[in-house]
C-alpha cells in the first residue's frame, strides 16, 4: 500500500512538472512569435542595405553598422520632433491625471443628483468615434485660429476628455475605504481636502496606469497631428517620418534606404517601451485593483 502512495505521488510530481514545462514552452514559442517583429526591425536598423530585403531573412547582421543611426541623425530632425512630441505628451498626461481624476472623484465619493445617470452618459461617449466629431472640432479650432499649433492636441483633454479614464479612476477611488474620508473630514478637510491629501497619495497605481495609456496613444498618435500641424518644425514624430521622405524628394536627395527608415522606426519605438518598462508595476497593479470593488 505504501508503495503504492508513493508511485501515485511521484507520478502526479512529475504530471505536474511536465505540464508546467509544456506551458513555458509553449508561452516562449508564443512570445517569440509576438516579439519577433521588433526582433527584425532592430536587426534591420544595424544591416548593410542589400541585406533587408534577403530572403531567407537574415536575422544577425554581418557587418552590425550602428553607423545607421548617426546617417539618419544628420537627416532626420529627430531631437525637434521629439521635443515636439514630448510637449504634446506632458500636457495630455497632466490634463488627463487632473481633470480625470477630478471627475472620478466626484463620481465615486459625492452624491449628488443624477449622479448615475450623468456617468452613464459619460461612458456612453465612449461609442461614439473620433471620426464622427473630427471636422467639427476642426471647423471650431479654426474658429479659434489653433491650427498648425499644438493647442488643439492639448486643451481637449485639459478638459476630462477621457471617459475610459474617468471610469478607470472611480473604480480604483472606490476600492479605498470611506473611513478614510470620514477621519478626513473630522480633521477639518473638505472636500478638495480629501481629494487631493487622502486619495491621490493612495492612488499611484492607477494614476501610473494612466500615464502610460496616455504616453503610449499620443506619442504613437498619428491623425490628430496630421490634421492640426502642417509646419515641419511643429511636427510630431510619427508625422515627421512620413514627411522626411518627401523632404528629401524635394530637396533633390536619393530616397533614403530601408535600413535607415528601420533605424528611425526603433527611435520612435524606444521611448515608449522604456516607460513601460519601467512602470509596468503600476501599470498592471492599477489595472488589476480597479476590478475589485464595482
Amino acid at each position: 500500500m505504501g508503495q503504492t502512495i508513493r508511485r501515485s505521488d511521484t507520478e502526479l510530481l512529475l504530471g505536474r512538472y511536465a505540464g508546467r514545462v509544456a506551458l513555458y514552452f509553449a508561452l516562449f514559442g508564443l512570445g517569440f512569435v509576438f516579439v519577433s517583429p521588433l526582433l527584425w526591425l532592430v536587426s534591420s536598423s544595424l544591416k548593410p542595405e542589400s541585406q533587408v530585403l534577403a530572403y531567407p531573412p537574415q536575422w544577425i547582421p554581418r557587418p552590425v553598422r550602428f553607423i545607421n543611426y548617426a546617417e539618419v541623425m544628420q537627416t532626420f530632425p529627430f531631437w525637434r520632433s521629439a521635443w515636439n512630441t514630448m510637449v504634446i505628451v506632458t500636457g495630455t498626461m497632466v490634463g488627463h491625471l487632473f481633470t480625470c481624476s477630478l471627475t472620478a472623484y466626484a463620481f465615486a465619493r459625492i452624491r449628488f443628483p443624477l449622479r448615475e445617470a450623468l456617468f452613464v452618459m459619460v461612458l456612453a461617449t465612449l461609442m461614439i468615434p473620433y471620426h464622427v466629431y473630427l471636422i467639427p472640432q476642426y471647423l471650431l479650432f479654426r474658429e479659434l485660429d489653433w491650427l498648425n499649433s499644438s493647442k488643439p492636441l492639448i486643451v481637449p483633454f485639459l478638459l476630462g476628455q477621457a471617459p475610459f479614464y474617468i471610469f478607470l479612476m472611480r473604480q480604483f477611488f472606490r476600492t479605498i475605504p470611506k473611513e478614510y474620508d470620514d477621519a478626513a473630514r473630522i480633521d477639518g478637510c473638505g472636500w478638495i481636502g480629501i481629494y487631493w491629501r487622502i486619495l491621490l497619495p493612495l492612488s499611484y497605481p492607477v494614476l501610473g496606469a494612466v500615464a502610460i495609456f496616455t504616453f503610449m496613444a499620443h506619442w504613437n498618435d498619428f491623425l490628430a497631428p496630421l490634421i492640426y500641424l502642417n509646419e515641419p518644425k511643429k511636427q510630431t514624430l510619427a508625422i515627421a517620418i512620413r514627411t522626411w521622405e518627401a523632404l528629401r524628394l524635394q530637396a533633390g536627395a536619393k530616397p533614403a534606404s530601408w535600413n535607415h527608415i528601420m533605424a528611425v522606426s526603433v527611435l520612435l519605438t524606444l521611448p515608449p517601451m522604456l516607460v513601460f518598462f519601467f512602470a509596468q508595476r503600476y501599470f498592471i497593479q492599477g489595472v488589476v485593483m480597479t476590478g475589485i470593488k464595482g
